[in-house]
């Protein structure tokens, strides 16, 4: 039934994306003596495994593809995954825990801009609008983070500042470059397109891992992996690797298959409401009146823009996944080419 609305399971899919990215928020609360790197890298080498293992079960449709299509998966990969979050994780050194997310929050609003001058889908009277009313949201959300204490923390906020406008500019060049490599490939699966970017992904993080490892950024030579104290690593690590970058690399495809990137840009503001209420939940505490008033106003600015984007035609025809391909069955396409 829902197949019949692309537009619909479209919004559906973001905002499952952000739901399961929000996740990310709790991490650093919750591994630990272990490093935000060590986390990082049980979940890329997992889940570019499980991605390596669903590739070599649809052999035939992974097979068929270009060269092209590996290189521009891979590339993808690097600047939607590994160098991505080492400016996140750089922000978050340099400018403090508080205030590089608060920087981040600015990916939706530039996302929903560079998404709507690549591909044209509402009017800019229109955009305007809703990318404002997100924009106080974020503010109202963020307001308190900017506090001298908050400031107190970092170690150098104008580099951390920096870093975080570095990876504002990688999430928005993803976005806009992994929508416009889909409309070139209107037939491409979106599992076997998110598991040759889950792979690419993985393999560059374990080329970066020897640097990493000369600057003592692991923590694992010291703490060892023995269950009584990696239990936690091995659980969000697994945990985030098959909600957050499989299931979220995933949805996010999807989703640019079937709704333009200036909406499914707005859409991601959603992973800034459920990862403050993540963080409240945290920190065991309910919301400010200023928080409270940013979570309602960013509903208000998602609502918005679904609004507005009702009756867009979908950023390219693409046929629905058949119902055999949306499973992790093994076994090789018929025709040798993506489905």
């Amino acid at each position: 039934m829902l197949v019949r609305y692309p537009y619909l399971l479209g919004i559906l899919a973001a905002l499952f994306a952000a739901f399961v990215w929000s996740l990310n928020f709790v991490v650093p609360f919750v591994i630990g003596d272990y490093s935000i790197f060590d986390f990082a890298l049980f979940r890329f080498v997992i889940a570019s495994a499980f991605a390596a293992i669903f590739l070599i079960c649809r052999r035939g449709d992974a097979m068929g593809l270009k060269s092209k299509d590996y290189l521009i998966a891979f590339y993808l990969g690097f600047i939607g995954y590994l160098a991505y979050f080492l400016t996140v994780a750089g922000a978050a050194i340099y400018a403090g825990p508080v205030i590089a997310p608060a920087s981040l929050g600015l990916v939706p609003v530039v996302l929903a801009i560079a998404g709507n001058l690549s591909r044209k889908s509402v009017s800019w009277q229109a955009l305007s609008l809703s990318v404002l009313v997100t924009a106080v949201g974020m503010v109202l959300v963020n307001l308190s983070v900017f506090d001298p204490s908050s400031m107190a923390t970092a170690r150098s906020p104008a580099l951390g500042i920096l870093l975080a406008a570095g990876a504002v500019g990688l999430w928005t060049w993803f976005g806009v470059a992994n929508q416009r490599a889909l409309a070139e490939r209107p037939e491409m699966d979106a599992a076997i397109w998110t598991a040759l970017i889950l792979v690419g992904g993985g393999f560059e993080m374990l080329l970066l891992m020897p640097a990493g490892l000369a600057l003592g950024a692991f923590n694992i030579p010291e703490l060892g992996l023995a269950w009584e104290s990696a239990a936690p690593l091995y659980f969000w690590g697994a945990s985030l690797a098959i909600l957050a970058s499989i299931g979220g690399a995933w949805a996010w495809t999807f989703a640019s298959q079937r709704i333009p990137v200036a909406l499914s840009a707005q859409l991601l503001v959603s992973e800034t409401i459920f990862g403050t209420i993540f963080g409240l939940g945290v920190h065991g505490r309910l919301p400010t009146y200023t928080e409270l008033a940013g979570i309602v106003v960013l509903t208000a600015g998602v609502l918005m823009t679904i609004r507005i984007f009702q009756g867009v035609k979908s950023p390219f025809s693409a046929p629905a996944i058949p119902a055999d391909t949306r499973n992790a069955s093994c076994h090789s396409g018929t025709n040798g080419r993506p489905r």
